[in-house]
């Protein structure tokens, strides 16, 4: 106990000296476990809504579809032992829907006045069907604009719009079960913009009576049926489904509630795969973070190390003092991370129009938070595990003798760089004296650089979904806001790290500047130099970002969510050239400062110092 007591008051206290890099060290933290109890959380969340319609509704376990020379195989489902109550069959027909300016397909449904048993639509607005009224779903009245009191034609009739309704027997409008004889095609079609003929495209649902929606077709022989079935055990719906899909040649179209409620949250489950891949872009970047900002404080302890060694530490103590600092400023940042994702989680997972309620704020789970807080821990371990290790393995005397540690010197290096300009000869030097330093830099850009350019093609294949039908306007949005999040996170980091590591070269190259200036290089080469040390980097970084990077990253996407690659738009030659250009003024803008900063000392002051 008390040497778990020691570790940690020695731990703390070196946290309190040096604040302004355990912040950024919590930053860098927070904002991986932030994106990644997102991901975590959202489908739950988003998963709420559904669950309410189909209270609310008294959603149907499965529901069959057949057309009217199969009438009697609903009959005979229904009559199966394994349910427990059904409602319909119900007539459906296509049928066009004329609004103010714009005509959309639908499938009309007869109802019964009186309420079903199974599957009675909640009516949100206004009230249930009657004659010469129509009932709109919800997410689809939202889509076409239509309120209560609207006029509609429908197959060459006018009928008012006396509600507005949502159900658990079909996904929210664009989504769709195709019930009707003609069939339908959903999501994208040809460039022309038209769907094949006869079939309907994204068609809605909106609710008649029976006898209205016989009136809309001549050919009583051409409506569909659709029933809807409760079973003594919903957990066997798929089951039921698998077993019961009738003779090879005459199969019976049939969907269990698990396969409509994927369809319904199908949104949450790109939002959750987005911000999963975030997660990890933003993990790795914390690692690099960390590495960087453990290196820089690794060298200033040395004496501390040596100290400790002096007075009776052993190497495993000083190993676990140093383990110790970043482990439990891991631990703040899952807490914090797991608080800040559980609540902005509903904002992220806004419901269909289509489904009652709203998500609401879930509840962590053990196994969250546990994920959560290992991917943390993880992130600080790999930063730190290695440095700790070769500083507890010093020796006490040259850990207190703190000499300075001689540049490597690499002879093709100089032999390039000697013909170069002043600011890039230094630029390469300092480049190559830390090499590690620099992998991770250009590590970092290029996990950023092919962040960017995922975003530019996801952006660009959104921009055309609501005229295409893959995703409403309001599902856009969704996702616009899951790639905003995204995006303004990993810029943070990225700036973060920069930073980071223009400040690291500074104090490490503290030393050899002012050596450089007092054999007659002037403050501005010397700046510049140290400036264009990170520039090459970020160029370097800037080009594996774009490929294989931002490729290798979109390819995954491809490959987790099974999506067709050849759908999405590439980042064209000029989109990528004012990446890459803007990668490289940015990090130049941001380096700025710290190099500024670390040549306001004399240069008389910095000889004076001790070199690290």
């Amino acid at each position: 106990m008390g040497r778990v007591l020691l570790v940690s008051r020695l731990a703390v206290r070196d946290l309190r000296r040096r604040r302004t890099e355990a912040v950024l060290l919590l930053l860098a933290i927070m904002a991986a476990t932030t994106t990644l109890t997102l991901a975590l959380v959202l489908r739950d969340a988003a998963g709420d809504p559904y669950q309410s319609t189909r209270e609310a509704t008294n959603g149907p376990d499965v529901v069959a579809g057949v057309q009217s020379a199969g009438l009697d195989r609903l009959e005979k489902l229904a009559s199966k032992p394994d349910v427990t109550d059904h409602s319909g069959p119900y007539p459906v027909t296509a049928a066009k829907l004329r609004t103010s300016g714009k005509t959309s397909d639908v499938q009309a449904v007869g109802r019964d006045a009186a309420p079903a048993s199974v599957d009675q639509p909640k009516v949100i607005q206004g009230g249930w069907v009657g004659d010469g009224g129509v009932v709109v779903e919800a997410a689809f009245a939202d889509a076409v604009d239509v309120h209560v009191g609207d006029t509609v034609g429908l197959g060459g009739r006018s009928f008012k719009v006396v509600g507005v309704a949502v159900t658990a027997a079909m996904p929210p409008y664009p989504g769709s079960s195709c019930i009707v004889a003609s069939g339908c095609v959903n999501g994208a079609v040809t460039d022309d913009g038209d769907a094949p003929a006869g079939l309907l495209h994204n068609p809605g649902l909106v609710w008649l009576t029976k006898a209205d929606v016989r009136s809309l077709t001549s050919d009583p022989a051409s409506l569909a049926y659709v029933a809807n079935l409760k079973l003594a055990d919903p957990a066997q719906a798929q089951a039921f489904v698998d077993g019961n899909q009738g003779d090879r040649g005459r199969p019976l179209p049939m969907r269990s509630w698990r396969d409509i409620q994927g369809e319904a949250t199908e949104l949450a489950r790109d939002s959750q795969i987005l911000l999963l891949l975030g997660a990890w872009l933003l993990a790795l970047l914390a690692v690099a973070s960390l590495s960087v900002l453990v290196g820089g404080r690794m060298a200033d302890q040395t004496r501390r190390v040596g100290l400790l060694k002096a007075v009776g530490g052993t190497p495993s103590l000083v190993a676990a003092v140093l383990l110790a600092e970043y482990a439990l400023v891991a631990i703040v940042a899952a807490a914090a991370g797991l608080t800040i994702g559980s609540l902005t989680a509903p904002l992220l997972a806004g419901s269909s129009a289509g489904l009652v309620g709203s998500a609401g704020t879930p509840s962590l789970t053990a196994s969250t938070a546990g994920l959560v807080l290992g991917v943390a821990l993880v992130v600080a371990v790999v930063a730190t595990a290695v440095p700790a290790v070769r500083a507890a393995r010093t020796s006490t005397v040259k850990a207190l003798a703190d000499a300075p540690r001689p540049p490597r010197r690499m002879g093709w290096l100089i032999a390039l760089s000697a013909r170069l300009p002043v600011p890039l000869l230094l630029a390469l030097r300092v480049t190559g004296r830390r090499p590690r330093r620099a992998v991770l830099a250009v590590v970092s850009i290029a996990i950023t650089v092919s962040g960017i350019y995922v975003l530019l093609i996801l952006n660009a294949f959104l921009a055309a979904q609501p005229g295409k039908g893959g995703y409403d306007e309001a599902q856009v949005g969704t996702l616009r806001h899951v790639l905003l999040v995204w995006s303004i996170i990993l810029l943070c980091l990225a700036a973060i790290n920069a930073v980071v590591i223009t400040w690291a070269t500074v104090l490490d190259n503290r030393h050899s500047s002012a050596l450089t200036r007092a054999l007659g290089a002037t403050p501005g080469e010397v700046t510049t130099a140290l400036a264009a040390a990170q520039v090459l980097p970020a160029l370097v970084g800037a080009v594996l970002g774009v490929f294989p990077g931002g490729l290798a990253l979109f390819g995954a996407i491809n490959a987790i969510t099974g999506g067709d690659g050849s759908r999405a738009t590439s980042p064209s030659l000029w989109q990528v050239l004012v990446l890459v250009a803007a990668t490289m003024i940015t990090v130049a803008a941001l380096t700025a400062v710290p190099v500024r900063l670390g040549g306001r000392r004399s240069v008389a002051d910095d000889l004076r110092a001790e070199p690290a």
